[in-house]
């Protein structure tokens, strides 16, 4: 399987950002359909790294053409902008790159967007001190086991959640059994991120994995996955796919937690901006649809 990072070195090398074409992703009214989404807790938004050919200021632009307020950051190659040589990430609170971390701070600002995730990234000092200069809620990260200790700590004192990633089988973490195992020594600001299309490709049930994991969940990559020959290599719109996305957002309306949903596309790289606003609208009238069923959320 290919790695984000090598994905992404051969997206930058295609010099894919002056594929941008600003008119197509002029930013759309928040949808009617949000107040559902956010009366049931939740923000939905999608991962960056799914618009990792461009660089953040034209990242943003997308963001904010699928309707999305919030967001996901990545943490590893995306520059400010095509004239700004600092990737957002730790590197911006070095003393040197002020000038870059202002402009980060007046694109969000100018896009109404905030970071509600940082991901999947380290879990040292720096990636946390990242993650309190934007006041993001939670950091996605996947630490060497032996690490955790140090993890947690860090969760409480900066007071910042911490989900463990499941990148797919044989990752550390990609059975919710070994989480589950670990989190037993680790506070509630310590859960489980997540990845729906990963549980998928590891042979798992993605609906019976949040069923036991309930109670310590502290956000999603959501994908939905076609399968393609013998593999589960096939991005595709939230609904369209083998995950059960409805089913799951069933469930987890039934969690009464507030958490984020970052949608990840990885597919189409140049142009899947359409497809991740569909996805957003695809959730939107799901948590509708949920609130709807639920006379006691109305």
């Amino acid at each position: 399987m290919i790695t984000r990072r090598e994905m992404l070195k051969s997206s930058l090398a295609l010099g894919g950002a002056a594929l941008f074409t600003p008119h197509l992703f002029a930013a759309v009214a928040v949808p009617d359909d949000r107040k559902f989404t956010t009366q049931l807790g939740w923000k939905i938004g999608p991962q960056i790294y799914s618009f990792n050919r461009y660089p953040f200021d034209e990242a943003l632009k997308m963001v904010a053409a699928c309707g999305a307020t919030s967001f996901e950051q990545f943490t590893f190659g995306q520059k400010v902008s095509k004239d700004i040589n600092v990737t957002v990430g730790p590197d911006l609170l070095k003393p040197e790159n002020k000038d870059a971390l202002k402009r980060v701070k007046d694109l969000l600002a100018e896009a109404g967007c905030t970071m509600h995730a940082v991901g999947v990234c380290g879990s040292g000092k720096a990636d946390f001190d990242f993650a309190a200069e934007f006041n993001i809620p939670l950091l996605n990260t996947e630490p060497d086991a032996r690490t955790l200790d140090d993890v947690n700590k860090r969760a409480e004192e900066y007071k910042i959640n911490v989900g463990l990633h499941n990148h797919p089988r044989p990752s550390y973490y990609w059975d919710p059994d070994v989480v589950l195992g670990h989190l037993k020594d680790c506070g509630p600001r310590v859960g489980a991120n997540c990845d729906t299309g990963h549980w998928l490709r590891s042979g798992l049930n993605p609906l019976e994995c949040v069923k036991k994991l309930k109670g310590r969940i502290t956000g999603f990559h959501i994908k939905d996955l076609k399968k393609s020959g013998n593999d589960y290599d096939a991005d595709c719109p939230l609904g369209q796919g083998d995950v059960g996305i409805a089913d799951i957002l069933k469930e987890m309306a039934t969690h009464n937690i507030k958490i984020p949903f970052s949608i990840e596309y990885e597919a189409d790289w140049d142009k899947n901006q359409p497809k991740v606003a569909e996805c957003v609208r695809f959730f939107d009238a799901t948590a509708k649809a949920i609130v709807a069923a639920s006379p006691n959320r109305s």
